[in-house]
């Protein structure tokens, strides 16, 4: 077996298993299930002045100040105000907890790694490194995250920043 082969095994194989399916407008999203701490209503929010728009701010969870960003606004969508199904994703991003505000929380599916496509190609000028594979469950295409890639590194220390970290 060539190498290449060897490391396409070892991908697919990664990327199986359980994800956390969200909405975000009308798509469906997955984070892996083992990056998730909890879900939690919305809550409020305390605004941090001088943070990029889409971090809300911080919360308070019990006792533990966890800054919060709204994922639409990070993945430049249109801003919505929230409802009733509008929730937090209190998730693990790079040893950092978070808050990740969601339009509302689906269901866990369990997707193996032949439900699992490569993110298809949209050219050199659309960043796609955040994206893990394309799931295919129930006969819909969930488009499964690298929630560690999808916020960076600058993201991170700027959210530190806000709580003091």
């Amino acid at each position: 077996m060539t190498e290449t082969a060897t490391q396409e095994i070892a991908e697919s194989t990664t990327r199986a298993g359980k994800y956390l399916t969200f909405a975000l407008a009308e798509e469906e999203y997955g984070l892996e299930i083992l990056k998730v701490r909890e879900i939690i209503s919305m809550s409020e929010i305390t605004s941090v002045p001088k943070t990029p728009r889409y971090v809300k701010g911080v919360i308070n969870l019990r006792g533990k100040v966890i800054p919060v960003i709204d994922l639409r606004l990070k993945f430049t969508m249109e801003e919505v105000a929230y409802t009733d199904e509008t929730c937090i994703i209190v998730a693990d991003v790079n040893g950092v907890e978070m808050g990740i505000i969601v339009d509302h929380v689906s269901e866990v599916f369990d997707i193996a790694s032949d439900d699992i496509e490569d993110a298809p190609e949209f050219g050199a000028s659309v960043d796609i490194d955040f994206i893990l594979g394309m799931g295919k469950a129930d006969g819909r295409v969930t488009i499964l995250l690298d929630i560690s890639r999808a916020i960076s590194a600058g993201d991170i220390v700027a959210l530190q920043n806000t709580t003091g970290a």
